[in-house]
């Protein structure tokens, strides 16, 4: 090998730690801003959906409800931090007077943050984002909503279905919407034994703000356990 060969691939070496250590920096980084901006908040319900819908729609009032609702009970509310469901369950919170959380993400095309937060961060990385949003929450109430919805629901679900958390109330809201999915999940998924029918236990399925109130209230008041300590082994 020539001296010239060696001191390239010395060169690219290089550039690789480095890039390794300014990754690892910025993670570092947004995991400390997240605890340290989120400290304090809990108890807190975490709420997913659509970032398309109109403030017209009914599902926004429903979200609004929801949120209004938990956060009379003294939950926090913890969202994306963006529009559509976000921005709803945002303005119920900061209407009831509790914590209103947004948690957005920077995009190519920037997701602007709504104007109902108390406590706002923009992340990089979308799977600290995850964690921020699973980290501090009681239960999971997960609004009609596309592939990031889905993306993120899903994830709760595989957590505590591997016992990396532990199984707090998971509210689909919606029942028609959500119903191709279940089905799918039964006629596919289920037949072919890649999940089991205890899996369906993880999820609750509602069609009216006060019965999601009612369920994570009553589960919270049996259990007394707080996001805070999810991610306890």
């Amino acid at each position: 090998m020539t001296e010239d060969k060696i001191k390239h691939g010395y060169e690219i070496n290089e550039l690789a730690r480095e890039d390794s250590w300014q990754m690892a920096q910025t993670v570092a980084n947004e995991l400390l801003k997240g605890f340290d901006t989120l400290d304090g908040i809990e108890p807190a319900v975490t709420i997913y959906g659509s970032a398309r819908l109109s403030p017209d729609d009914k599902l926004y009032a429903e979200t609004e409800e929801i949120a209004y609702r938990l956060g009379g009970k003294g939950f926090s509310i913890i969202t994306g931090g963006g529009p559509g469901v976000m921005e709803a369950a945002n303005k119920g919170a900061l209407k009831a007077g509790v914590s209103s959380i947004g948690l957005n993400i920077d995009l190519p095309e920037e997701q602007a943050g709504n104007s109902y937060t108390t406590k706002s961060i923009t992340f990089y990385y979308f799977f600290i984002r995850k964690v921020m949003l699973v980290k501090y929450a009681t239960a999971f109430v997960t609004m009609p909503g596309g592939l990031g919805t889905l993306d993120e629901i899903t994830e709760v679900l595989t957590l505590i279905q591997t016992l990396k958390i532990r199984p707090f109330p998971v509210v689909l809201f919606d029942s028609k919407h959500w119903k191709g999915f279940l089905d799918w999940l039964r006629s596919s998924v289920l037949a072919k034994k890649f999940i089991s029918e205890e899996d369906f236990n993880l999820l609750r399925v509602c069609d009216h703000p006060d019965e999601v109130v009612e369920l994570v209230d009553n589960w919270y008041t049996r259990h007394e356990v707080t996001g805070k300590k999810a991610l306890a082994k």
